[in-house]
Protein backbone atom coordinates (compact mmCIF):
# COMPACT_ATOMS: atom_id res chain seq x y z
CA UNK A 1 0.00 0.00 0.00
CA UNK A 2 1.46 3.70 -1.13
CA UNK A 3 -0.20 6.27 0.80
CA UNK A 4 -1.95 9.51 -1.01
CA UNK A 5 -0.11 12.23 0.76
CA UNK A 6 -2.96 14.52 -0.26
CA UNK A 7 -5.56 12.73 0.95
CA UNK A 8 -3.66 11.83 4.40
CA UNK A 9 -3.01 15.73 4.65
CA UNK A 10 -6.62 16.60 3.92
CA UNK A 11 -7.12 13.79 6.87
CA UNK A 12 -5.15 15.47 9.49
CA UNK A 13 -4.59 19.03 11.60
CA UNK A 14 -3.11 20.99 10.19
CA UNK A 15 -1.87 22.40 13.41
CA UNK A 16 -1.75 20.46 16.68
CA UNK A 17 -4.31 20.60 19.06
CA UNK A 18 -7.25 21.64 16.70
CA UNK A 19 -10.02 19.44 16.31
CA UNK A 20 -12.23 17.22 19.16
CA UNK A 21 -9.41 15.10 21.33
CA UNK A 22 -9.21 11.31 22.35
CA UNK A 23 -9.84 10.21 25.62
CA UNK A 24 -9.39 6.79 27.03
CA UNK A 25 -12.46 5.96 29.44
CA UNK A 26 -10.64 6.47 32.64
CA UNK A 27 -8.91 9.41 32.53
CA UNK A 28 -11.15 11.88 34.40
CA UNK A 29 -9.89 14.06 36.96
CA UNK A 30 -5.97 13.00 36.15
CA UNK A 31 -4.14 15.65 35.60
CA UNK A 32 -2.05 15.30 32.64
CA UNK A 33 1.58 15.58 31.14
CA UNK A 34 1.84 16.59 28.11
CA UNK A 35 3.53 14.21 25.28
CA UNK A 36 3.96 14.09 21.77
CA UNK A 37 4.96 11.21 19.33
CA UNK A 38 6.26 10.58 16.07
CA UNK A 39 3.99 8.91 13.91
CA UNK A 40 6.65 7.64 11.07
CA UNK A 41 4.90 6.43 7.81
CA UNK A 42 8.04 4.95 5.85
CA UNK A 43 7.78 5.45 2.10
CA UNK A 44 8.81 2.28 0.68
CA UNK A 45 8.70 0.73 -2.86
CA UNK A 46 7.11 -2.52 -1.53
CA UNK A 47 4.54 -0.33 0.64
CA UNK A 48 4.59 1.70 2.65
CA UNK A 49 4.91 0.72 6.22
CA UNK A 50 5.01 2.28 10.36
CA UNK A 51 7.99 2.91 12.22
CA UNK A 52 7.70 1.68 15.66
CA UNK A 53 8.80 1.03 18.90
CA UNK A 54 9.44 -1.72 21.69
CA UNK A 55 9.38 0.01 24.91
CA UNK A 56 12.47 -0.98 27.06
CA UNK A 57 11.62 -3.29 30.35
CA UNK A 58 12.85 -1.64 32.71
CA UNK A 59 11.08 1.76 32.41
CA UNK A 60 8.62 3.72 34.93
CA UNK A 61 6.00 3.92 32.12
CA UNK A 62 5.02 1.60 29.49
CA UNK A 63 7.67 -0.87 29.81
CA UNK A 64 7.74 -3.34 27.00
CA UNK A 65 5.12 -2.15 25.35
CA UNK A 66 5.01 -1.13 21.18
CA UNK A 67 4.65 2.81 20.74
CA UNK A 68 5.87 5.40 18.22
CA UNK A 69 9.07 7.32 19.41
CA UNK A 70 7.77 9.82 21.50
CA UNK A 71 8.01 11.03 25.20
CA UNK A 72 7.34 14.19 27.63
CA UNK A 73 7.52 17.38 26.46
CA UNK A 74 10.77 19.47 27.73
CA UNK A 75 10.48 22.61 29.37
CA UNK A 76 12.35 24.30 26.24
CA UNK A 77 10.35 22.40 23.61
CA UNK A 78 8.83 25.24 21.44
CA UNK A 79 6.35 23.04 20.35
CA UNK A 80 5.13 19.10 19.72
CA UNK A 81 6.87 18.73 16.46
CA UNK A 82 9.96 19.61 17.99
CA UNK A 83 9.40 17.30 20.96
CA UNK A 84 7.91 14.35 18.71
CA UNK A 85 11.63 14.92 16.39
CA UNK A 86 13.79 15.72 19.46
CA UNK A 87 12.61 12.22 21.21
CA UNK A 88 12.70 10.20 17.82
CA UNK A 89 16.64 11.13 17.34
CA UNK A 90 17.10 10.09 21.07
CA UNK A 91 15.40 6.89 21.15
CA UNK A 92 16.04 5.77 17.30
CA UNK A 93 18.68 7.89 15.65
CA UNK A 94 16.34 8.91 13.01
CA UNK A 95 17.84 12.49 11.97
CA UNK A 96 15.10 15.48 11.21
CA UNK A 97 16.78 15.81 7.60
CA UNK A 98 14.89 12.06 6.58
CA UNK A 99 11.37 13.67 8.18
CA UNK A 100 8.57 15.51 6.27
CA UNK A 101 5.70 16.74 8.53
CA UNK A 102 2.12 15.90 6.85
CA UNK A 103 -0.27 17.12 10.31
CA UNK A 104 -1.52 15.89 13.44
CA UNK A 105 -4.18 13.82 14.54
CA UNK A 106 -5.94 15.12 17.83
CA UNK A 107 -4.80 15.00 21.15
CA UNK A 108 -4.97 11.44 22.51
CA UNK A 109 -5.25 11.42 26.71
CA UNK A 110 -4.13 8.45 28.27
CA UNK A 111 -5.76 6.63 31.08
CA UNK A 112 -1.69 6.71 32.56
CA UNK A 113 -2.05 10.42 32.79
CA UNK A 114 -0.21 11.39 29.14
CA UNK A 115 -2.06 14.20 26.89
CA UNK A 116 -0.38 13.03 23.65
CA UNK A 117 -0.16 15.06 20.49
CA UNK A 118 0.43 12.58 17.57
CA UNK A 119 2.38 14.11 14.76
CA UNK A 120 1.86 12.20 11.84
CA UNK A 121 5.06 12.52 9.20
CA UNK A 122 6.77 10.94 5.91
CA UNK A 123 10.23 8.99 6.66
CA UNK A 124 12.83 9.00 3.57
CA UNK A 125 14.66 5.78 3.10
CA UNK A 126 17.68 5.35 3.56
CA UNK A 127 18.24 6.06 7.29
CA UNK A 128 20.42 4.29 9.81
CA UNK A 129 18.88 3.82 12.74
CA UNK A 130 20.22 3.32 16.26
CA UNK A 131 18.51 2.70 19.77
CA UNK A 132 18.93 3.89 22.69
CA UNK A 133 19.07 0.44 25.31
CA UNK A 134 17.90 3.19 27.86
CA UNK A 135 14.61 3.65 26.25
CA UNK A 136 13.91 0.89 23.25
CA UNK A 137 14.50 -2.70 23.33
CA UNK A 138 13.75 -3.23 19.60
CA UNK A 139 12.94 -0.68 16.54
CA UNK A 140 10.82 -2.70 13.81
CA UNK A 141 8.23 -1.68 10.78
CA UNK A 142 4.79 -2.53 10.33
CA UNK A 143 3.02 -2.48 6.54
CA UNK A 144 0.72 0.64 6.74
CA UNK A 145 -1.90 -1.58 4.90
CA UNK A 146 -2.30 -3.92 7.53
CA UNK A 147 -2.39 -1.17 10.16
CA UNK A 148 -5.44 0.18 8.12
CA UNK A 149 -7.21 -2.65 7.50
CA UNK A 150 -10.17 -2.69 9.75
CA UNK A 151 -10.31 -6.66 10.40
CA UNK A 152 -6.98 -6.29 12.21
CA UNK A 153 -8.97 -3.92 14.71
CA UNK A 154 -9.75 -5.55 17.55
CA UNK A 155 -11.25 -5.10 21.14
CA UNK A 156 -10.43 -6.06 23.95
CA UNK A 157 -10.47 -5.36 28.17
CA UNK A 158 -8.79 -5.88 31.54
CA UNK A 159 -9.80 -4.56 34.93
CA UNK A 160 -8.42 -1.49 36.18
CA UNK A 161 -8.84 1.02 38.94
CA UNK A 162 -11.59 -1.67 39.98
CA UNK A 163 -13.60 -2.08 36.52
CA UNK A 164 -13.66 -3.48 33.20
CA UNK A 165 -12.33 -1.16 30.33
CA UNK A 166 -12.02 -1.24 26.73
CA UNK A 167 -8.93 -0.68 24.64
CA UNK A 168 -7.86 -0.66 20.99
CA UNK A 169 -5.62 -3.62 20.16
CA UNK A 170 -3.92 -4.53 16.20
CA UNK A 171 -1.60 -7.79 17.05
CA UNK A 172 0.87 -8.17 14.57
CA UNK A 173 2.81 -11.55 14.19
CA UNK A 174 5.15 -11.06 17.62
CA UNK A 175 4.18 -7.68 18.19
CA UNK A 176 0.82 -6.87 20.50
CA UNK A 177 0.10 -3.28 19.37
CA UNK A 178 -2.21 -2.19 22.03
CA UNK A 179 -3.32 0.74 24.00
CA UNK A 180 -2.40 4.73 23.17
CA UNK A 181 -0.67 3.16 20.35
CA UNK A 182 -3.83 1.22 18.98
CA UNK A 183 -5.92 4.29 19.64
CA UNK A 184 -3.55 6.47 17.66
CA UNK A 185 -3.93 4.36 14.66
CA UNK A 186 -7.73 3.66 15.17
CA UNK A 187 -8.07 7.70 14.86
CA UNK A 188 -6.36 7.69 11.90
CA UNK A 189 -8.44 4.68 10.37
CA UNK A 190 -11.71 6.62 11.18
CA UNK A 191 -10.51 10.18 9.66
CA UNK A 192 -9.32 8.42 6.59
CA UNK A 193 -12.51 6.97 6.14
CA UNK A 194 -14.93 10.04 7.10
CA UNK A 195 -12.31 12.29 4.58
CA UNK A 196 -13.29 9.15 2.47
CA UNK A 197 -17.36 9.16 2.64
CA UNK A 198 -17.35 13.07 2.98
CA UNK A 199 -15.25 13.06 -0.59
CA UNK A 200 -18.26 10.62 -2.45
Amino acid sequence: MKIDCERLRAALLPEPGEGDGVREDWTDGLEMTPAAVLVPIVLRDEGDTVLMTRRAAHLRDHPGQVSFPGGRVDADDPSPLHTALREAREEIGLTDDRVSLLGYLPEYRTGTGFRITPVVARVFPPFDLRTDPLEVDEVFEVPLAFLLDSTNHKKHSLFYRGALRQFHAMPYGDYFIWGATAGMIKTLFDRLRAQEDSAA
